[in-house]
């Protein structure tokens, strides 16, 4: 069966070594994140998903979710007595607001925990994870009444969230959204329509959901422009904040799905259901990119998070499994063969997964950290800054480490060889479980999209700029250090790539829009390789002067080394195939006749 240990260790050196969170102290949450209250924190997490989630993981993919005559769902055994762990130990309030009940701990510190409950257990991690994008809508664009009476429950636990956008119709295109939204004398609304894969749509975990509503108003404008966002609970909720009778909001089923079949997707119609405006009329579009933003991140962060216990098994099954000779002669002359792990191409699928791991981590940490800072740096222009890093940031991390994780699941699964196939082991529930995240909260064309034709023009290009320059500073800290010069000198080549695509685009895009849409996922996959790349030189960097410093463990910092020397030499040099595929232009991808094809 499947194992799991948390990477503590690797998200300490990240936090204390690398970002260097103590430097914030004089920030609201960082304040309170000591190195030891930070370290016992992760300890307790580790504990948590280790003991707790991964054990029920693979039984609740096996049972999955239920849904009964009378149109309530249960979860599978073992995740609502987690569930009541989870709450019971706070889990669910460490990073939100303290003046409605959450701990007000570091957003980054949040994506820690997110790393462990998804590789431990991808599908009990994204009932409270939806709930985290509920809430956010609600803290930025809920009313001071609406704050006070769902945000308390919903931190605390008792009460879940969700985000209701897809219906059958439509799926990225909401501007062919039907569900409707008509306005009450009480200036509450009677919300109609039928919602499909909403992810923890229905369970038997908490004593109610909040769910967070696409509808259209009656003299809605047509489009996008015309959209609404309402709160509609799955149960009224008092003045009182008590729980009252059941809303009309019915699940009419259970989606059979690839993965993540312990959590409960689900197609919910609404039938005149109570609901109440959040935010401007018509402007809900606003409001759903708040939970999309931080889902899509949380996404990006499940992609290596499911590739990081399918390499952990695969490590442990590559040193145990006896297969042939070492090419070198018999590494293990005393055994009829030796472990696979002697092997070239073995290894380079586990050094193909470990260094993207490493340094998907690092960046997702590092955006966690902007985000913080987007909210809580002391200027304004520094806020601005790191909210237009963190919006250019955001599809690169969704779409590449998504598929990337989905990738290195699959190389993972492929070190089992036959074994890989087979339930028992496992590895095919990971890479069942991480096909998702390629899918939902926008498929990854979507991101790609998002990134050339949105968040790259933005501002004149000046996320862009920031990040090259904030890429160029990290290489010339580097300079001078032979130990660093892969590093260096890879990532000069990479930017360089980047700097050529990015230049191409803003030539070549606007004449004919089809050259942007047919490059933007190499353009998205190239600027992922110099992100990572950055995250490697800057890791280097930190691991070459501990080194230095004197350590009580060196072999820590030298694998760090020996892993992002593997990445810069091996993995960084497709920045060029990335650059000419996307100089080949658009007009091969057109080309045919649609009947040709």
């Amino acid at each position: 069966m499947p194992i799991y240990r948390a990477p503590v260790k690797d998200q300490l050196f990240l936090l204390n070594d690398v970002l260097n969170i103590g430097k914030y102290s004089n920030l609201p949450g960082y304040a309170d994140a000591t190195p030891d209250l930070v370290s016992a924190i992760l300890d307790e997490a580790a504990k948590f998903c280790e003991n707790e989630l991964q054990p029920i993981n693979h039984s609740g993919d096996q049972e999955g979710c239920t849904r009964h005559d009378d149109g309530s769902v249960t979860t599978p055994k073992g995740f609502k007595e987690a569930y009541a762990k989870y709450v019971e130990g706070g889990w669910t309030g460490l990073v939100q607001d303290p003046e409605y009940g959450g701990q007000g701990l570091p957003h980054v510190l949040g994506l820690c925990l997110e790393e462990m409950l998804v590789s431990a257990n991808h599908a009990f991690a994204m009932y409270p994870g939806l709930s985290s994008g509920a809430m956010a809508a609600i803290s930025i664009d809920g009313s001071d009444e609406q704050k006070q009476k769902y945000l308390p429950k919903m931190i605390e636990g008792t009460w879940t969230g969700t985000m209701n956008l897809t219906e059958p119709h439509c799926g990225t295109d909401l501007g062919m959204l039907r569900t409707k939204a008509e306005p009450q004398a009480d200036g509450s609304y009677k919300i109609t329509g039928t919602k499909i894969f909403i992810s923890a749509g229905d369970h038997d975990l908490a004593e109610n959901i909040i769910h967070l509503v696409l509808a259209r108003l009656p003299d809605a404008p047509k489009g996008v422009k015309g959209i609404s966002l309402f709160i509609v609970p799955k149960y009224k909720v008092g003045d009182d904040g008590s729980v009252g009778e059941f809303n009309n909001v019915n699940t009419a089923s259970i989606e059979h799905k690839m993965g993540i079949h312990g959590n409960s997707t689900c197609v919910l119609s609404y039938e005149d259901a109570t609901g109440y405006l959040i935010g401007e009329a018509n402007k809900g579009l606003r409001s759903m990119f708040i939970m999309m933003n931080a889902a899509r991140i949380g996404v990006g962060v499940q992609g290596f998070a499911n590739a990081e216990v399918a390499y952990q098994n695969a490590v442990e099954y590559a040193k145990e499994r006896i297969q042939g000779r070492s090419l070198k002669g018999a590494a293990n002359p005393d055994k009829p063969a030796d472990p696979i792990i002697v092997h070239p191409d073995v290894r380079r699928m586990l050094m193909n997964a470990k260094s993207f791991n490493e340094a998907a981590r690092a960046a997702s940490l590092w955006c966690g950290q902007l985000v913080d800072l987007s909210h809580k740096a002391e200027t304004e222009e520094d806020r601005t800054a790191a909210d237009d890093m963190v919006s250019l940031l955001t599809p690169i991390i969704k779409g590449v480490f998504t598929d990337r994780g989905f990738e290195y699941c699959v190389s993972s699964q492929q070190v089992f060889g036959g074994h890989g196939y087979i339930v028992e082991t496992g590895m095919e529930q990971f890479v069942r479980d991480a096909r998702i995240c390629q899918i939902y909260e926008g498929a990854n064309g979507i991101q790609a999209l998002d990134l050339v034709g949105r968040k790259l023009p933005s501002k004149g290009g000046a996320g862009a700029q920031a990040f090259f320059k904030f890429a160029g500073e990290i290489r010339e800290q580097a300079k001078g250090d032979d130990r660093l010069r892969p590093f260096t000198d890879a990532l000069g080549a990479g930017l360089k790539d980047l700097q050529a695509a990015t230049m191409w685009l803003m030539q070549n895009a606007m004449q004919n829009p089809d050259n942007a849409g047919a490059g933007s996922t190499a353009y998205m996959h190239l600027f992922g390789h110099v992100l990572l790349g950055t995250m490697w030189t800057w890791m280097a960097k930190v691991a070459a002067d501990k080194l230095d410093a004197g350590t009580d463990d060196p072999t820590f910092y030298e694998t760090k080394l020996t892993t992002g020397r593997y990445y810069m030499k091996r993995r960084m040099p497709e920045t060029a195939a990335l650059l000419a595929e996307l100089q080949a232009g658009a007009d091969e991808v057109m080309a045919l006749d649609v009947a040709n094809f």
